[in-house]
């Protein structure tokens, strides 16, 4: 559905004059003259409105560039500081999209989701249904041959339920309608609220004048469908808002700067300058990138590699915002602010990911943007061909609005939207969640897959796979040790240990190192080589493709034990599905080559990516679209999620951070991957339904409208018309449920059946 410029709650005037002096603040220099403003304008909802503010901006001869971000409601634009040698008034942005019929203020955080218009939404659709379902029944009497009177009666009744409905529901069309016709412009809206208001001023004439026929149930009931369809639209896209408000709540507000003179003061976070001294407590998330001055501590970098895995970090160790330090207190020189650190970056590529994934609603709002005045042009012409040609202007009038209602794209609208219900409800029940409904048309078209491994191919929870020949007593040690730590490594190797035999009271932790025991034999070391055997560091490799711990007693080695991180169930057997339905599979991590060349081997995957930052990531999907190639990516981790956000498509597990869950356009609940094949399937189906959908919906189109031009469909006709089209494309929809294990067998490929019996095997 296209929508609206302005929603009912939009259409007041701004309050919030933006100055010279406030923009000038809130700006900032780009370099060669020029500035970058960012304004929130939180009417935005659809491409319609992206290209009605973008080209009202470039009208003006200082700005240089407009870009509108749907996701975030904001536009950015850059203009020049000086025009013809006169300083630019840059106040004349704020009134450019004032004068196009939107709001706005400086930008300052991501906006909220809408739940208010959400709500109003739901209740416009509770009371055009209600309306429709009554006017519906009093339509019954009078089509089974009621007399005059009781005809009468009803009519007036059905009138006075309409009424209401119309106003109530249909203000959010109706409001839409006059912004556009007031400001010189039209959209889908204004057919829509003329159908709507003749079909109502016609029926009301009729039943005024005592005439047989009445058509409030088709205003009524045009208006409900269409409302299912908004809705729809505007619960999808706030769910795909989501992201970037989850991202942006990992920043800490402030952080407490050490002065010169030793003392501590809390900054808030804008305020933090390069060169400033940060203590960053055990436990706080690091406000700022920077450089470790004062310290030794081990930090969660999972938001910059999806590593589980803690890091030691040392003086002269870099740090990166949003990472979370685990042990010990450090002091750290900011080397960023918060504009450019980490988290901000990360922001910025998904809201550059996001932005580009709008041309797509873009080229359907503007094909959809001829259909207006081509509708109006049609109406027009019936009703002057048939009020010069026949005489008879009120039969001219009928036969105009029966083309308006004809011609209503409620099955249009509806073809996409049901088909994307249908679908996600379906896997739903198989434990997908779709939270962006166009997801579905693009994971139709992916051709490869990009898997993150830490967490999305493992489970990012290692287990202990061999040690050396090491004596119970010696294994009963480092368990006993292990029990004293919350390290990943420690928990497995506690738990494959079972807590059981030796018992050691005081275990010291070194942060980045390992624990260290003082007993009566010795002192005992677990930990990494360098730690628990320094004479052997660098001489020794061990298996690079596993996690290495050491037990040593007085800096001699005991045993070793090695760890490799569990494969998801079902991951082989989802790529071998993938690959017998033509699809690729490639990894990208940010772990070592050999552990990421041995996890890629392991399932027979001859394409992986190692020690990828998550602009590495982008970067990396980037190449593969740019050769041609449908991109889904499917991660879990926070540093995914602007590859998640810059993907064709992308899907992460239930076990995700919030942010990289928030990123992703599907979730699957279960822990295996047999999901992602399971929902391309789905997508192809849904996608042929969708086709299948226009083609009906036009042709419905092509049949209608020479009737209704020729005078053979009355406003009731026509509702009841439009209606049927619009449950024929319902019905069809419903396909989408039927003999689901065939569909899914079909489209996964000829060869599925075979591949799932060898992967069982």
């Amino acid at each position: 559905m296209t929508c609206c410029t302005m929603d009912a709650e939009s259409v007041m005037t701004m309050s919030n004059e933006v100055g010279a002096a406030e923009i000038a603040l809130a700006s900032h220099p780009v370099g060669d003259g020029l500035r970058q403003l960012d304004l929130s304008v939180p009417d935005v909802h659809c491409g319609a409105c992206i290209s009605t503010i973008e080209q009202a901006l470039l009208k003006l001869p200082y700005i240089r560039t407009a870009r509108v971000n749907l996701t975030a409601r904001r536009v950015s634009c850059t203009y020049a500081e000086k025009t013809d040698g006169i300083e630019t008034d840059p106040t004349g942005i704020v009134s450019a999209i004032k004068a196009a019929g939107y709001r706005a203020h400086l930008f300052t955080a991501p906006t909220l989701p809408d739940d208010k218009l959400r709500n109003q939404l739901l209740l416009a659709v509770g009371v055009s249904g209600f309306a429709a379902a009554n006017i519906m029944l009093l339509s019954v009497s009078i089509w089974s041959g009621a007399d005059a009177a009781t005809r009468d009666l009803f009519h007036w009744i059905s009138a006075m339920i309409a009424a209401p409905a119309l106003v109530y529901a249909g203000r959010f069309f109706f409001a839409s309608a006059w912004s556009a016709l007031k400001r010189g412009r039209t959209n889908m809206d204004v057919p829509i609220s003329l159908a709507i208001s003749l079909s109502y001023a016609m029926s009301l004439w009729e039943t005024i004048h005592h005439g047989e026929h009445a058509w409030f149930d088709a205003s009524v009931s045009l208006l409900f469908f269409l409302l299912i369809g908004r809705t729809l639209d505007h619960v999808m896209r706030e769910k795909a808002r989501a992201a970037v408000n989850g991202l942006a709540r990992l920043a800490p507000r402030g952080a407490f700067l050490i002065m010169p003179d030793g003392t501590q003061r809390y900054a808030a976070l804008e305020e933090i300058a390069v060169g400033d001294r940060i203590l960053v407590a055990a436990g706080d998330r690091i406000p700022v990138d920077g450089v470790v001055e004062i310290g030794a501590s081990e930090i969660d970098l999972s938001i910059v590699t999806g590593e589980s895995l803690p890091v030691a970090v040392e003086i002269g160790a870099n740090v990166r915002s949003g990472a979370v330090n685990l042990l010990s207190s450090l002091t750290i020189r900011a080397t960023h602010t918060a504009q450019n650190s980490l988290l901000s970056e990360i922001i910025a590529l998904m809201e550059a990911a996001e932005g580009g994934r709008a041309r797509y609603r873009r080229i359907a709002d503007r094909a959809a943007s001829l259909y207006s005045p081509a509708v109006h042009l049609l109406a027009f012409v019936s009703f002057l061909a048939w009020g010069i040609i026949g005489g008879d202007w009120k039969q001219a009038m009928l036969v105009a609005v029966a083309v308006l209602v004809i011609t209503c794209p409620c099955a249009l609208g509806l073809a996409v939207p049901v088909v994307q219900v249908v679908a996600a409800g379906r896997l739903f029940r198989r434990g997908i969640m779709v939270k962006d409904g166009s997801a579905l048309e693009r994971l139709a078209e992916v051709d490869i897959v990009a898997f993150d491994k830490t967490g999305t191919l493992t489970l990012g929870r290692p287990r202990l796979v061999q040690t050396s020949n090491a004596s119970r007593e010696v294994l009963d040690i480092a368990g006993a040790m292990a029990a004293h730590s919350r390290h990943p490594l420690s928990q497995a190797l506690s738990d494959a240990m079972n807590g059981d035999g030796a018992h050691i009271a005081s275990v010291t932790e070194v942060p980045g190192a390992g624990l260290e025991a003082e007993t009566a034999e010795g002192v005992y070391r677990l930990g990494n080589v360098q730690f628990a055997c320094p004479a052997l560091s660098g001489t020794h490799e061990g298996n690079r493709s596993l996690s290495e711990v050491v037990l040593s007693r007085d800096n001699v080695e005991l045993a070793r034990f090695y760890f490799e991180d569990s494969l998801r169930p079902g991951a082989l057997e989802a790529i071998r599905q993938l690959e017998a339905a033509g699809i690729g599979s490639c990894v990208f991590s940010g772990d070592r080559r050999a552990v990421v060349e041995a996890t890629a081997r392991a399932l027979h995957v001859d394409t992986w990516y190692a020690q990828l930052a998550p602009r590495q990531k982008v970067e990396a999907c980037a190449g593969l679209s740019s050769q041609g190639h449908r991109v889904m990516m499917v991660g879990d981790g926070i540093n995914d999620a602007p590859a998640l956000a810059a993907a064709h498509v992308s899907m992460a597990p239930a076990t995700a951070s919030d942010v990289g869950r928030q990123a992703a356009d599907l979730v699957f609940l279960h822990e295996s991957l047999d999901a992602i094949p399971e929902a391309i399937a789905v997508a192809r189906r849904a996608a042929t339904l969708i086709r299948q959908n226009f083609a009906l919906a036009i042709g419905y189109n092509v049949i209608a409208v020479p009737i209704a031009i020729a005078g053979y469909a009355t406003p009731l006709i026509a509702a009841i018309a439009m209606s049927t089209s619009s449950l024929i494309v319902v019905t069809n929809a419903l396909r989408l449920n039927r003999s689901p294990e065939k569909a899914d067998r079909k489209l996964r490929g000829p060869d599925y059946a075979t591949t799932v019996g060898i992967a069982a095997r």
